[in-house]
């Protein structure tokens, strides 16, 4: 009966791993059928099956969400980015980057990264126009940015906490803040360097038509007026899961009646559609607008959208008090969450958890209370899909477990080394975390992950502990494809990149990672 289990596990993984790799539906949906199939098999229980809404990590997600919504809105952050860059001629792409690169690295360690990069698209793209320096240099540097910061700490990524989650429930002590900085540090920094030094060189140059026809006059007048920045009514959108419009057609899809606004251009992988007949949307999709001027205003917090933007950077209208007040909450929570784990903490306060779910909760509420963001609307800025899909991802994660399917895998990765040395499994289970979430979400390949890091870490008899730090790092180090991370889609779409553009400068990236990662990882927790 056990090999029957495990045959429909891994049959249902695979079938699963093919439907999040087409982006039919979405993958809190795909994961959750997946789910029911095993509660329906009885490899799941009914319990096992919600407990996973009821993760730690998972409700700290949902927490940071509002967290990141508070900082964003306080435009604290968009204020510092406009002072480190300076637009005057002269500059070089090199300094641009050595002034953006290490910025975004550090503010994504410690919030959600899309609404970062969201914030910075519109300013980057000012600078670079002012500076007369070519936009497309900057935007994937950006995103990769954002994703090197988020290794660095507890709560620079989901994936992290995901893993943390999971920890807690199988009996371990869970990650501290900085617990991953060990090694998230030396690669990001390593990253930003490669980035600083040599991502000019590997990012496509740009055509007239990417910096805009204002200064560049094209012969063609529809990719002229369609590229113009300077128009408040011109409108740039990508499209988020929640778009109404996916998987439709583009001729059945009334976007003038949903919206308000005509489609004056559609892109998708870089390249501008001009088939609209065989259309479909798809998420990711890039869309240039015409709208009446309220379409910011509008639609500029929905989550129907991944980014909205007219080109001009937007401030929220508000006092002073509340960007210090939004940043002084986000030191709270950091330096509670860093403090509030260490043993003389639990001796000041026995029976008192300070551990980053405690202060998230704290400042969220407060955030609320001091009206940081609107919290009759609290629930728009929590993404509900990410959710049920790290959810569902814990309960397949046990699934793998109970089926023995995890215990296979882990014999079968033994195996395949041709020994017993743990550094080479290592190194097979972070490749294969890496390999996988380039093509789904990076949730689901940590908590995938997880259970064969567990079984054969109990295989070999060494400490679990590295494996679980290789699976944070791998399943966050998405570098050569443009679907596997959320801003890598926001920045393929704005800056007209080809698939081929993100592997030309994201695997040399891949392999920094992987290297300083295997290396690393034993030195500082050895097995």
């Amino acid at each position: 009966m056990e090999n029957v289990e495990i045959w429909l596990v891994l049959a249902s993984l695979v079938v699963m791993v093919a439907l999040l790799a087409m982006d039919r539906l979405r993958p809190g949906l795909v994961l959750f059928s997946v789910v029911v199939l095993f509660m329906c098999f009885g490899i799941l229980t009914p319990a096992e099956v919600v407990e996973g809404f009821s993760n730690k990590g998972m409700i700290t997600v949902a927490l940071l969400f509002l967290v990141s919504e508070g900082v964003r809105r306080s435009d604290c952050l968009g204020h510092l980015m406009e002072r480190l860059l300076s637009a005057r001629k002269g500059q070089s792409v090199r300094s641009g980057y050595a002034r953006i690169v290490p910025t975004v690295a550090f503010a994504s360690a410690f919030l959600n990264n899309t609404p970062l990069v969201v914030i910075f698209i519109p300013i980057i793209k000012q600078w670079a126009r002012k500076a007369q320096l070519p936009v497309k240099k900057f935007f994937i540097p950006l995103s990769y940015a954002a994703i090197l910061g988020g290794m660095c700490t507890l709560i620079g990524t989901s994936t992290n906490l995901v893993v943390h989650g999971l920890m807690l429930e199988a009996g371990f002590d869970g990650l501290t803040m900085f617990e991953l900085s060990k090694v998230g540090v030396v690669v990001a920094a390593v990253g930003v360097l490669y980035l600083v030094f040599f991502g000019e060189r590997r990012l496509p140059s740009a055509d007239l038509s990417d910096e805009g026809a204002e200064e560049d006059p094209v012969d063609d007048p529809a990719e002229e007026d369609s590229d113009r920045t300077d128009d408040p009514n011109r409108v740039e959108v990508v499209l988020g899961p929640r778009f109404p419009g996916i998987n439709t057609p583009y001729r059945e899809f009334d976007f003038k009646r949903h919206y308000n606004a005509e489609v004056r251009e559609v892109r998708r992988d870089g390249e501008r559609q001009t088939d609209l007949d065989r259309f479909v949307f798809r998420r990711g999709d890039t869309l240039v607008l015409d709208t009446d001027g309220s379409f910011v205003r509008t639609w500029g917090d929905s989550s129907v959208f991944l980014m909205v933007s007219n080109g001009s950077v937007h401030y929220q209208a508000g006092p002073k008090w509340k960007k210090w007040l939004a940043l002084g909450l986000l030191v709270v929570m950091i330096m509670g969450a860093t403090f509030g784990s260490m043993p003389f903490m639990e001796r000041i306060l026995p029976g008192m958890s300070l551990d980053m779910f405690f202060w998230a909760c704290v400042v969220t509420v407060a955030m609320a209370f001091f009206n940081l963001f609107p919290a009759k609307k609290y629930t728009k800025f929590i993404s509900w899909d990410i959710l049920v899909t790290i959810a569902c991802a814990l309960a397949i994660s046990r699934a793998m477990t109970n089926s023995g399917l995890a215990d296979a895998i882990a014999s079968f990765l033994i195996g395949i080394s041709g020994s017993v040395s743990p550094w080479i499994v290592l190194a097979i289970l972070y490749v294969t975390t890496n390999v996988i979430t380039e093509f789904i979400t990076n949730n689901a390949a940590a908590a995938f992950a997880f259970p064969v890091a567990l079984s054969a870490a109990m295989q070999l008899g060494v400490d679990p502990m590295p494996f679980f730090v290789a699976i944070c790092i791998a399943a966050s180090a998405s570098f050569s494809c443009p679907i596997g991370y959320q801003t890598n889609m926001i920045v393929q779409g704005i800056g007209n990149y080809r698939f081929s553009d993100f592997v030309r400068i994201g695997l040399p990236l891949n392999l920094i990672a992987f290297i300083l990662s295997v290396v690393l990882i034993p030195l500082f927790w050895p097995f």
